[in-house]
Parts: C-alpha cells; sequence; structure tokens
C-alpha cells in the first residue's frame, strides 16, 4: 500500500512510544483554541485528522498563563478545569488512534496584551503594545507556568507537549542579543542566555515522567540581523536533547523577519537543508517542517536524510485524509494545499477562524456538513470554474444528478490564468485535483459546450446554479480601444504580445499578477532555490548570524508602472500576510508603483495621468503597452430567460459577485449552496 513512499510510512519508535508513520501534523491556530463553548468543534477538527493516520498532531498554541497570552482572553491551558474540557478533544483523537501533543507558546513580546512580558522592554514591530521586562524571580514564574501547563496538558490526555522556542516568541527573545540586553544570569553570554529553554525542557521532563513526549520546537534560521549563529543553534540543540526533549522541530524565521517562509512563491521543502545540518548534531529524532505539500516530496526529503519526520501543517487543513490517501496510492485525490494563506493565516490576523481556501470545511466540520441525499435530484452547473466545480461536485457526492457545462475545452475558468504566475505554480495542482474530482464524484462534464436558455429549459432541470463567471471591465477612459490597449485577460490567456514599457491600470490582485507575469518573463525563482535564497538575501547562518543579508537586485524584463485611483498605498487591499511579499518583489524588479491617479487619456505617447480633485499635476507614462485590469462585471445573460421560464437559478462566483476574483469566496459559496439543497 506504501511502496510508492517507503521512508514516509516507515514507523519512528521514540523509546516509550511508536509513531505509525513519519508525518506530524504541524501547529497551527485555527481560532477555535480561544473559547471552550469551540471546544466540541476542535475535537471534531481533530478526529478527522487522526482518522486520516497522520502520525502525530500538534495543536494550535496555548499559554500557560495569561502574561503569555497571544491576545486578551485568547488561548490558554492554565487551569485544571480547562483541562477536563481538552478530555473531550484527546478522547475524540484517541478513538480514532491519533496522537496529539499540546503546543505551549508564551507569546512574550508578540502578546497582542498590555500584560506582555519579555527579557527585555523593548516593543516589536508588529505588535502596539511594550512588554514589561521581566525580573528574575518573574523568569521563575514563567518557567513554573510552562511545567504546570505542561502536567495539565498530561492530565488532560494529550500524549505530548511541543515547547514553542523559535519564531520569535518568548523563549526565542532570550536567545539572541537583539531582544535579549540583560546583564544578569539570563543575559549577555549565549550560555546565559539560553538558559532558559534548557531549564523549562529539564523541569518539564522531570514533571510529567519519562513516558511523555517532549518536542522543542527550535529556531534554525532566525531571518533578523543579530540573530542566532549556527553554532549557537548547535549548542541549543545538544543542550535540549541533554535536557530531555524527546524530538526537536523545525522553526524558521521569525515573524517579524522581511523573507517569507511559508507562501507560496517560496519552494517547496526551502528549508530542509538547515534541518540536515543539525540531524547528526544530535541523537533524538528531528523534523523538518515549511512549505512541503505533497507526499513525493515529503518521501525525498526523508529519503535524503534531512531529516527523521516531515511536519506538514496547512496540508491538513486542505485534506485531512492526505496521509491515507496517500498510502493507499490515491495521490490524484489529495487536495493539495496551495500556501495562499487567504483562509487561515489571513483569518487568524483578521481576529476570524480559520478555513482553507481548497476545503472550506476545514475547522468547520460540524457545520458544514455533505449529508448524503434523500430524494435525486436534477441540477445543472454552468461554468466550470471554482465556484461551478465546487457546487457540481458536492451536489453530485450527496446523489444528485448533475450536468457541468463549461464553453472551454477545459475546467478552472480564470483559476488557468493564476497557475500561469510565476510563484503561484501550486495553482496546478488545485486544478489537477479538481479534474480529479470531478470524475470521482461522477459529475457529467460537458466540455466545449456553451450552455443556451432552451438546452437547459428543455432538459427539465430543477435548479441551475449560474458559475458563468465574468468579463474584464472597461474604464471609460479616453483612447482605451487604442491598439495598444489590452486587458489582464489577453496578456495571461491569450499571451498576446506586450511591449518592453508597460502602465498596468489597477494594483488590486490581478494587477500584481500581472505586474509579476511581466517583470519576470516566465523565469519562477518559486522553481529556482538557490536563486530565491539569492533574491531575498538567505544566507547559511554559519556564514552570517541570523542567515540574512543584502537581497539580491534583479533585472526585471520589463519596465513596468503600476496605478491605481485609489489614494492609499498601493496594494493595500492584499492579503495581509502575503500583500507585503508582493510589494516587495515588484520593487525588487523597479516596478514604479502611483497611487491617487486619475486617468485622463490614452495616446501614441503612452497614458496622460492626474492628481487630486483638481487633476493637477499632469504627467505621462511613456508605453509600448497598455493593460488593463480595472475589475470585473458578472455574467447573466441566462439568469433572465430561464426564470421568465419559470425555472429557478442560483447566481454563485463571479457571476453573483464579481469585484476582485476571489477563489476563496467561491468555492465556499458554490459548497455552501450545494450542502444546503435539500
Amino acid at each position: 500500500m506504501s511502496l510508492a513512499y517507503p521512508n514516509l510510512f516507515k514507523p519512528l519508535d521514540l523509546g516509550f512510544t511508536t509513531l505509525k508513520n513519519r508525518v506530524l501534523m504541524g501547529s497551527m491556530h485555527t481560532g477555535l483554541e480561544d473559547k471552550a463553548d469551540d471546544i466540541p468543534k476542535l475535537a471534531t477538527y481533530f478526529a478527522e485528522r487522526a482518522r486520516g493516520e497522520v502520525a502525530l498532531m500538534v495543536t494550535g498554541g496555548y499559554a500557560p498563563n495569561i502574561e503569555g497570552w497571544l491576545s486578551p482572553f485568547g488561548s490558554r491551558m492554565a487551569t485544571s478545569s480547562l483541562a477536563k474540557k481538552h478530555r473531550l478533544v484527546t478522547q475524540a483523537v484517541h478513538q480514532e488512534g491519533g496522537k496529539i501533543a499540546l503546543q505551549i507558546l508564551h507569546a512574550g513580546r508578540y502578546g497582542y496584551s498590555p500584560l506582555s512580558v519579555a527579557p527585555s522592554k523593548l516593543k516589536s514591530p508588529i505588535t502596539p503594545f511594550t512588554p514589561r521586562e521581566l525580573s528574575a524571580r518573574g523568569i521563575e514564574r514563567q518557567i513554573r507556568a510552562f511545567v504546570r501547563c505542561a502536567c495539565l496538558a498530561r492530565d488532560a490526555g494529550y500524549d505530548g507537549v511541543e515547547i514553542m522556542g523559535s519564531e520569535g516568541y518568548f523563549i526565542n527573545e532570550f536567545l539572541v542579543n537583539y531582544t535579549n540586553r540583560r546583564t544578569d544570569e539570563w543575559g549577555g553570554s549565549y550560555e546565559n542566555r539560553m538558559r532558559l529553554p534548557l531549564e523549562i525542557v529539564r523541569r518539564v521532563r522531570e514533571a510529567v515522567g519519562k513516558d511523555f513526549i517532549i518536542i522543542y520546537r527550535l529556531s534554525m534560521i532566525d531571518l533578523i540581523p543579530g540573530g542566532s549563529s549556527w553554532d549557537e543553534v548547535v549548542q541549543l540543540a545538544k543542550g535540549i536533547e541533554k535536557a530531555g526533549a524527546t524530538i526537536i522541530n523545525t522553526g524558521i524565521g521569525w515573524h517579524e523577519a522581511r523573507v517569507p517562509t511559508i507562501a507560496t512563491s517560496v519552494p517547496r521543502a526551502a528549508w530542509t537543508w538547515l534541518t540536515k545540518k543539525l540531524r547528526p548534531e544530535v541523537n533524538i529524532p528531528v523534523i523538518t517542517s515549511n512549505r512541503i505539500n505533497v507526499p513525493e516530496v515529503a518521501e525525498q526529503v526523508l529519503a535524503e536524510g534531512c531529516a527523521d519526520m516531515v511536519s506538514m501543517a496547512r496540508p491538513f487543513l486542505a485534506d485531512p485524509e492526505f496521509v491515507k490517501k496517500a498510502k493507499e496510492g490515491r495521490r490524484d485525490e489529495i487536495n493539495v494545499c496551495i500556501a495562499c494563506n487567504q483562509a487561515c493565516l489571513d483569518h487568524i490576523f483578521n481576529r476570524k477562524r480559520s478555513s482553507c481556501l481548497v476545503n472550506p470545511r476545514a475547522c468547520h466540520e460540524t457545520e458544514l456538513v455533505y449529508m448524503p441525499t434523500t430524494k435525486r435530484r436534477k441540477f445543472a452547473v454552468v461554468g466550470a470554474g471554482a465556484a461551478g466545480i465546487a457546487a457540481a461536485c458536492v451536489l453530485a457526492e450527496r446523489g444528485h444528478q448533475v450536468d457541468l457545462f463549461e464553453a472551454a475545452d477545459k475546467i478552472g475558468g480564470q483559476l488557468n490564468m493564476a497557475a500561469t504566475i510565476p510563484g503561484k505554480e501550486e495553482f496546478h495542482e488545485m486544478l489537477k485535483y479538481f479534474v480529479t474530482r470531478v470524475k470521482k464524484s461522477g459529475v457529467d462534464l460537458h466540455l466545449s459546450t456553451r450552455a443556451s436558455p432552451e438546452m437547459l429549459i428543455n432538459k427539465g432541470y430543477e435548479e441551475v446554479f449560474l458559475a458563468s463567471g465574468v468579463t474584464p471591465r472597461a474604464p471609460s477612459i479616453p483612447g482605451q480601444d487604442h491598439p495598444k490597449v489590452l486587458n489582464y485577460v489577453d496578456v495571461l490567456a491569450h499571451k498576446k504580445p506586450v511591449g518592453q514599457r508597460v502602465a498596468v491600470i489597477g494594483a488590486g490582485g490581478i494587477g500584481f499578477d500581472v505586474s509579476e507575469f511581466l517583470t519576470k518573463e516566465g523565469h519562477s525563482p518559486t522553481l529556482d532555490l538557490p536563486a530565491w535564497l539569492a533574491e531575498w538575501g538567505v544566507i547559511d547562518p554559519s556564514q552570517t548570524p541570523g542567515g540574512v543579508g543584502k537581497p539580491q537586485k534583479l533585472e526585471p524584463s520589463r519596465q513596468v508602472t503600476l496605478l491605481q485611483r485609489k489614494t492609499s498605498k498601493v496594494g493595500a487591499g492584499l492579503g495581509k500576510t502575503t500583500g507585503w511579499i508582493h510589494r516587495a518583489e515588484l520593487k525588487s524588479r523597479n516596478v514604479e508603483m502611483i497611487s491617487g491617479a486619475n486617468y485622463e487619456k490614452i495616446t501614441d505617447e503612452g497614458l496622460y495621468i492626474t492628481f487630486g480633485e483638481k487633476r493637477e499635476n499632469g504627467t505621462w507614462i511613456e508605453a509600448d503597452t497598455i493593460v488593463l485590469c480595472t475589475g470585473q462585471d458578472p455574467l447573466r445573460e441566462l439568469q433572465a430567460p430561464l426564470e421568465t421560464a419559470g425555472v429557478k437559478v442560483t447566481l454563485i462566483g463571479g457571476a453573483d459577485v464579481a469585484s476582485e476574483l476571489d477563489a476563496k469566496r467561491a468555492i465556499d459559496q458554490g459548497s455552501r449552496v450545494a450542502a444546503a439543497v435539500i
């Protein structure tokens, strides 16, 4: 059953217990951790993944006390009453044959709380609060809180704990001079600075006994100036092993680092070389992490000796059966994480519950349920883009008869354009999965078929789901019919020629995509790890402490100017966790970004713009080509004739709301309307 991935499915003997394979479901904060009332939902969420045969799971981070809160009244494990409530989670996991560890996360100066504490009184750049500097007695209280939290986790039935020592949180802050300015026994020399994690691990081991998993998440590369050197990383790892840790997990980068670590533009398995360097230095298992999202990459990482286990977090939002499908030879049925961050991290940083763009059931398992139908009905879905595919598949999987009509010769709609953008190659995985899912679900797919009102009316469908998509909007600029003017579909789908000097009008997600497409000219650093590391200035931490240097300046393929009417910062509406990456990439390619522009006219010379309500300070943007990314209008021409004939029509996806294409919204909406059909 697992011949394709022999290393991935090799059991791992920890001495007092054995893990059935080499896959860890890494920690993710989902938002379900923050309210006791959500514990039943959390139990269902973890049970579904345990049923999918992952060897060991780690919860989202739980603070050991209120000083360690990520946010006020957020997740915490500090009382016996909370531990009792968590037995619902651990029992659900164990009933499915799984194992689970609770992550102990002390936020330190990253805490979004006025109660936050740190080794030194230094505010982080990502929170508004300045932490209180701990006294020596205060540090002792924090250590005891970690120990108490671990004991409570054991009482709650957890199989272990993960002590969060990376990503710039509390423990990590003690390790580097950058955030630890102390001169007492907890600061100064590295031996003093590393005392905190060693004391925590040693005392936790004494308290919980020998037969309890202790994972220590260690920052292999801080990606901040003045971070840990490689010698310090190795010294800490050896100390952590001696202190009693069972496993060392990999942490990459601080949250304030200006290097992307998990976004879709990061190459797959981009950081496994670090774990491979550390592995020979210790005698306990080492886990590698970040941007491992398919079983063949996980297998290769293990086969090359990079680690003893692989950690995958978001892939289990995308598909809770990831491991089971890989084991059973159903690789093509795995719903692959595309690392977009749109429904997971972006939700969390906006104080919303996590989900997943490609799997809207993630973290909503008790609410979005695809119940088998008791009455088979006949439906048509028009348009095989994201919304149409989701609706058609859910309807068919529930037992309904579904015809899916698509005018093009392949499914995917505008997702096919997204897949052409350098750095968005993961969209190809999404499209491959959709092809498989449509076949497996029993949907009757009709490609190269433009549905007409007469055809839909004559076939007697009980309901038509109109997912016919959008068309690019014309912005009404004088001269926009000039031969040098194209829209984004012309560029991305039809591959029409584009000149060397380009003005891109519209700085939403599509405008940024087009700008990246044009400046990279088909070369994607995402597929070239050395080039990507150089572009972001990532250096081996054995050469430079922290592992970060000067990013490489790249020569763009074209001279691009990106413009928007809004006076806000260009790209302000992009994803919270990825927008800065897109802005940095365009800046590195000398893209000029202009906000507050009035588009006055287009001529042979280029684009003439002015600024402000008085339309002053006019200037020419010399351009050989002008690309319009100015929004979309819904395609709904089938709606009126169908409704006139008495056919029930439900609009979904872009046909419903066309403003700024959003696959997350489309898949979620398509899935939910199909699940709600009685």
